[in-house]
């Protein structure tokens, strides 16, 4: 019996019984030879972790745009606190850890540069729409490795596709909407636990709100201090989860309208403050120029990295290059294409 093999009994009979196991997997669209070491969902994990498009959420917004302070969130770290967030809970739940974590570290793969104002931007330009979600999934399943993809599981894929929110309810009974499994529904709520509270984290850090401004009733049920919110709010979907028998995701009553109206507030008094928006209103100039101007020079951007596969339009070539920009890069490439360059004699 191979180590795989072994990982793959070993979760038979120990995972519960609502849990996704390795075996039961739908598998992925091309088949591949199975690794002798790894599950399918820990190679998934490993093909996310190695990518490209991982790699650069270091330098993409979380909240506050390019911040010079080193204990800001970016979306490399909110990625890293969905994923610790999710696999307690898997652990708790005895749910499929591996499946969990490939999960949540992909599902923000196609996030664009300077947070949710980029995405804002290319939802208005792209036809069709544009959303971070449906990105994450064209990433992992084509834009990754030069067009061919990572070829990933069902499951993890599914994960990706279905773990946004919005400004929704953070639980849907909808089978279209919710995740296949309860990995899956487990990162969706790991994903909103993690950001309301870093979220605030570094607002409160950056001077945008004070503690005080918070109201009352939510700091009485959620908590203060982020160690102290999060272990509340985990605590409540377990306490929740369990009493109903563990065959569904769920917070009380009480932790989610309480979390919901975090959610809402933060809304109200830090995404859209003048300090955040003002910026984001700059960065979403900045975005908009470089679409239009490589939709009318093409060769120009493919000059400059861009890819167009076969069957696609432009303006999706160019949609596809701007999300997977870093705030950085976009930045520097304003700054090449539209603003005087010194000139050098040599």
């Amino acid at each position: 019996m191979s180590i795989r093999e072994t990982i793959e009994q070993r979760e038979l009979e120990t995972l519960a019984p609502f849990a996704c196991r390795s075996v039961e997997s739908r598998g992925r669209k091309y088949k591949i030879k199975p690794c002798s070491i790894r599950t399918v969902f820990q190679h998934d994990r490993d093909r996310i972790l190695h990518c490209k498009s991982f790699r650069r959420l270091k330098y993409k917004t979380q909240v506050f745009l390019s911040p010079e302070g080193d204990h800001y969130r970016t979306r490399l770290t909110h990625t890293l606190e969905v994923s610790q967030v999710a696999r307690t809970i898997a652990r708790a739940l005895r749910l499929n850890e591996d499946l969990t974590e490939a999960i949540a570290l992909g599902h923000d793969l196609g996030h664009t540069p300077f947070g949710h104002a980029g995405e804002r931007v290319l939802e208005e330009l792209v036809p069709g729409g544009f959303h971070h979600v449906r990105q994450s999934l064209r990433v992992v399943d084509l834009l990754e490795k030069e067009g061919r993809g990572l070829n990933l599981t069902h499951e993890v894929r599914d994960g990706i596709l279905k773990h946004s929110k919005g400004q929704g309810g953070l639980l849907t009974p909808a089978a279209g909407v919710r995740a296949a499994t309860l990995e899956g529904q487990v990162v969706r709520l790991a994903d909103i636990i993690a950001y309301v509270s870093h979220d605030l984290d570094d607002a409160i850090r950056g001077e945008v709100i004070r503690q005080q401004d918070v109201p009352e009733d939510i700091v009485q049920l959620i908590g203060v201090r982020h160690s102290q919110r999060i272990d509340r709010m985990v605590r409540d979907l377990l306490e929740s989860t369990l009493a109903g028998g563990g065959e569904v995701i769920c917070l009380s009553a009480e932790m989610d309208a309480a979390i919901r109206a975090l959610r809402s507030w933060l809304f109200t008094h830090v995404y859209r403050s003048e300090q955040v928006h003002d910026d984001f209103i700059k960065a979403s100039h900045l975005l908009r120029e470089l679409f239009l101007y490589f939709l009318d020079n093409e060769t120009t951007f493919l000059a400059h990295g861009g890819r167009r596969f076969e069957g696609d339009s432009l303006e999706v070539a160019v949609a596809d290059f701007i999300a997977g920009m870093t705030d950085r890069f976009a930045v520097a490439l304003y700054h090449q294409l539209f603003l005087p360059q010194p000139w050098r004699v040599l």
